[in-house]
């Protein structure tokens, strides 16, 4: 038994389908067969059932998932631990993060650690929050950046709130303002065109339960878009938008209004699983994370002044 054989194992279970998993892990379909027929004959059981439709997890199978995930983030912590001994002009960080986020936030702290640990290998999860406490808690993530703190709660993971981000109402500077007004309530911001993100989304969750909760329905144009598509959408007019204030630092093409009746936020949390100290490269991460935090939080008080007047 060895790693690339547990690694084929769990990427198996996680998909239930042999050749994506062969995708995922850069293998040819034949190798990882090989691995998982070599892994079962170690243990003198099956772990999979094989069908046309998918693979499923045998007893033996199920059994062997949950050690078989420890065994690999063990050995992930020894590989960091002996990295330590280079310092940061080596290592690894695994970062996961919200989509929203990776146009803000993360951009800026990768940009800014990197500059300053180039050496350290960068690894990014993009997911919403609950998938990525999975990928904490499975050992395949040392840090993530959340929107919604309170399914970190329990005693598997700790928590640190960064800030707590307004979510402003976007729409094309080259567009009429949707409103002269300081702010605008959530019940007129559901007559305009919107353009809403996909389901996935922590933050469709977020508007499509305060517009249920004020009793409109809001008239969508396009749904189901990324935030980068989202943006550009916005900025040719199609429609507006509802958004963290943060996405708009240097963009021009836009601007933007606050919400009010109700007003909207988001407290952005960084978390980490208990179990795992943090390696030097991950504690250095931590701070640039929360520096960048800081830093954006007062950039964003002066770009929402200007997009307002824009």
């Amino acid at each position: 038994m060895n790693l690339e054989q547990l690694r084929s194992f769990v990427a198996v279970a996680d998909v239930g389908n042999f050749t994506r998993a062969a995708d995922h892990l850069r293998l040819a379909q034949p190798s990882l067969s090989r691995q998982i027929a070599l892994l079962e004959h170690e243990f003198g059981a099956a772990l999979f059932h094989r069908a046309r439709t998918g693979s499923t997890l045998t007893t033996a199978g199920e059994s062997l998932l949950p050690l078989a995930r420890r065994m690999l983030a063990d050995a992930s912590s020894i590989r960091r631990e002996m990295d330590e001994l280079a310092g940061l002009r080596r290592g690894r960080v695994r970062l996961g993060a919200t989509p929203t986020l990776c146009v803000s936030l993360v951009a800026e702290a990768l940009s800014s650690f990197h500059a300053v640990h180039p050496g350290v290998e960068l690894h990014l999860s993009e997911h919403g929050s609950r998938h990525l406490l999975g990928e904490l808690a499975a050992g395949e993530l040392d840090l993530a950046l959340i929107t919604t703190s309170e399914a970190a709660s329990g005693d598997r993971f700790a928590t640190t709130p960064l800030l707590v981000e307004e979510l402003v109402v976007i729409s094309s500077s080259a567009a009429p303002p949707v409103t002269e007004r300081d702010s605008i309530a959530l019940s007129e911001v559901a007559e305009l065109p919107q353009v809403v993100f996909a389901s996935s989304y922590d933050l469709r969750a977020t508007t499509d339960a305060a517009f249920h909760a004020s009793g409109v329905t809001p008239r969508v144009v396009l749904a189901g878009a990324e935030m980068d598509a989202v943006i550009r959408f916005v900025e040719r007019g199609i429609g507006v938008a509802i958004v963290p204030a943060m996405v708009l630092v240097d963009r021009p093409g836009l601007r933007a209004v606050r919400l009010s009746s109700p007003t909207l936020t988001r407290t952005i949390s960084m978390a980490r699983a208990v179990d795992m100290a943090p390696t030097a490269a991950v504690d250095a991460m931590q701070q640039t994370i929360a520096r960048t935090a800081a830093e954006l939080a007062t950039q964003r008080s002066a770009t929402m002044r200007m997009a307002a007047s824009a």
